[in-house]
């Protein structure tokens, strides 16, 4: 009997995590089809795939290029949208099994949303999407029964070793973090560094947004608040240890004490292709560990001080509400402004701790406070950077 292919859509499809899972798509053509990709500028690139893989529709975000992306594809049977709204109502499309979201920051709420109210299981890429409204896409995704399956290398490889556990209490959690290229530094050597300095990452290939957030570890405190909502833990039930091989990508320690850990080369296709073919693991031609080539490894507690990002993000989960919201979105203003050489890269965590200060907290926000929640918290960033 023939194996039925699994329909994919993938939104951010020209980004790291998009292009990396073409990659295991063009591998695995008898078990995948490409139903919807979407990109929000890359144009030339986003055309170069669809004509590649055919999808059924493509979504330009910016409605600048729809006119550039229509004409390009002219000659073919896909159908091309353009702008945000189309965005979200593409995941309505009935020929979606699964949605790889991999889009950057708060964008990914939305579609996200839509996609799960309309029965689809998601591949969740976009941490975001569960940092700013975790309660409302868990809560959906149970009412719906969707299956929600981490890409995040960490959170994969606490879902893999979950695996046969489910039954079993998890007495804690403990995330890897590699560090980043300014692992071991201190506040006055951090005082001048450069984008470039910045986006020079020891271990992984990854977009400027995340290169960033993971040097300034704010990547790992938004994996922290995550966690949570994925395997629904509460913050003293997660833990955050320094890995600079980036070899173990987390660990799982049960009420007996023992330990579970996945273990691989630094490579997201990995947990790319463990997300798509879920609950089976497809073959793949990945390079393999060797244990003789990493004879040592190794494991710091992270500094809180220097790098307070992280610490902001337990605060953030602590408090609950629409807090992890806005530090999200001053966050992702930060990261914005230092990128454009507007802001130091110490002043980053200054800027997401003014703002956790100064927006009116609330409890158990709907979808549009925090649509609201997100918008006043980056207009405050931007005024804050001005003075």
């Amino acid at each position: 009997m023939k194996a039925t292919k699994k329909h994919i859509a993938i939104l951010g499809s020209t980004g790291s995590i998009g292009t990396q899972a073409l990659e295991v798509i063009r591998e695995h053509r008898d078990q995948f089809e490409v139903e919807v990709i979407t990109a929000k500028n890359n144009r030339e690139l986003l055309v170069q795939q669809a004509t590649e893989f055919t999808p059924n529709a493509v979504v330009i975000e910016n409605e600048d290029h729809y006119k550039w992306v229509k004409e390009a594809l002219s000659g073919t049977p896909i159908k091309v949208y353009a702008g945000a709204e189309a965005l979200v109502s593409v995941m309505e499309m009935e020929t979606i099994d699964l949605v790889l979201t991999a889009l950057v920051g708060f964008s990914g709420l939305r579609p996200t949303l839509r996609a799960i109210e309309y029965g689809k299981n998601i591949a969740l890429a976009n941490k975001e999407t569960l940092v700013v409204g975790g309660a409302l896409v868990t809560a959906l995704a149970q009412s719906k029964g969707v299956n929600i399956y981490p890409v995040d290398s960490e959170h994969s490889a606490i879902f893999q070793c979950l695996a046969g556990e489910f039954h079993n209490p998890v007495e804690k959690i403990i995330l890897t973090a590699s560090g980043g290229p300014f692992r071991g530094k201190k506040s006055e050597e951090l005082a001048h560094v450069t984008k470039d300095q910045a986006l020079k990452h020891p271990n992984w290939t990854m977009g400027a947004k995340v290169t960033i957030d993971s040097a300034s570890l704010m990547n790992k405190g938004l994996e922290v608040i995550e966690a949570k909502w994925l395997f629904d833990l509460n913050a003293d039930q997660i833990d955050v240890v320094v890995h600079p091989q980036s070899i173990i990508h987390s660990m799982i320690q049960f009420t007996d004490g023992s330990i579970k850990a996945q273990m691989g080369l630094p490579d997201m296709r990995l947990p790319i292709q463990y997300a798509l073919g879920y609950p089976n693991r497809l073959g793949s031609g990945f390079p393999r560990f060797d244990f003789k080539a990493y004879p040592a490894l190794t494991f710091d507690e992270p500094d809180l001080k220097t790098f307070r990002n992280l610490a902001l993000a337990f605060k953030a989960l602590r408090k609950g509400g629409n807090s992890p919201c806005v530090l999200n979105a001053a966050n992702e203003i930060a990261v914005e402004r230092f990128l454009e050489n507007k802001v130091a890269f110490l002043k980053m965590p200054d800027l997401v701790e003014q703002c956790m200060e100064e927006i009116p907290f609330i409890g158990n926000p709907t979808l549009e406070e925090y649509v609201e929640t997100d918008r006043r918290a980056r207009e405050l960033a931007d005024e804050l950077l001005k003075k």
